[in-house]
């Protein structure tokens, strides 16, 4: 009897030529799939902060997130989407000498600016379509609240929890591959990427929405003030929601995401199942 799915090496076997055709697709195609993966996980983003912005408590506002945002990469896998996260797998392909360096870093580059201009366009859409406006503006003190909270962590903060979240995505992006049927994939990709969010993990992609969404939301005096009134926010922190300051952020967790789907996934599923491939070379 026919498996329902794909064995883990067969997994690996598909993903070494998908990601080979990734680093080999026209620079236009590139730039446009990369915008459109970048505008879905702000889609993900933007819902699931609506979804738990009212919560209190923290657990159940992360699990009600968790539900709603992995929409954006179940877009990306049945729309198709070049995601700078899962495009980190492209190291297999470097390690099985199908792709060089140059072509990795050259991917990767072109899909995170490409990734940063799909998510832009989803904050200007949800910001002046008036969304922040739910709960008498609360949305919009949370999605302040969100970023501040983002441009404080520390840099060993970002950096080990970008490896975490990236795990969890890669490992996703692969699980889906696994299954053969819509249905497979869909619950193949919600159950890492629920995870990666009740764990506050950090995803540069998903910060590009949540990052500019409340540098957007602190230009509004009410949005300011609820923020105050709600969370405590003080001026000073209001102060660090700027393009400059979102580094403490973008320039770790980047790092983090980079080393945990290259170092933590790829590279240890290559070794395991290389024999597999060269084995099926041989005959």
């Amino acid at each position: 009897m026919d498996n329902h799915f794909n064995t883990p090496a067969e997994v690996i076997d598909l993903s070494i030529k998908a990601c080979e055709n990734k680093t080999r697709l026209p620079l236009g195609k590139m730039i446009l799939l990369g915008i459109m993966a970048g505008a879905f996980i702000a889609f993900g983003g933007a819902t699931s902060s609506t979804a738990a912005h009212a919560v209190e408590n923290v657990g159940v506002a992360r699990a009600r997130a968790g539900c709603i945002f992995p929409v954006g990469l179940m877009l990306i896998v049945f729309l198709g989407g070049e995601l700078f996260t899962g495009n980190c797998l492209i190291i297999m392909d470097v390690f099985d000498k199908r792709v060089t360096w140059g072509g990795l870093f050259r991917d990767l580059f072109i899909v995170f600016f490409s990734n940063l201009i799909g998510a832009l366009c989803v904050d200007l859409l949800i910001v002046y379509s008036g969304n922040l406006n739910y709960s008498g503006g609360l949305l919009g003190a949370y999605t302040i609240k969100v970023a501040v909270g983002k441009i404080a962590i520390s840099p060993l903060q970002g950096i080990t929890s970008g490896i975490l979240c990236n795990i969890l995505v890669c490992l996703a992006v692969l699980m889906a591959t696994s299954a053969r049927d819509i249905a497979g994939k869909v619950w193949a990709i919600f159950f890492p990427i629920c995870a990666f969010v009740v764990g506050g993990f950090e995803h540069c992609v998903a910060n590009m929405f949540y990052i500019p969404a409340g540098i957007l939301a602190s230009l509004n005096p009410a949005y300011v003030a609820k923020a105050e009134e709600a969370y405590g926010i003080t001026a000073e922190q209001i102060a660090t929601l700027t393009p400059l300051h979102s580094l403490a952020n973008f320039i770790p967790v980047t790092l983090g995401n980079m080393l945990g789907g290259m170092i933590f996934v790829g590279l240890p599923l290559y070794l395991i199942y290389k024999k597999n491939w060269e084995t099926k070379k041989r005959t």
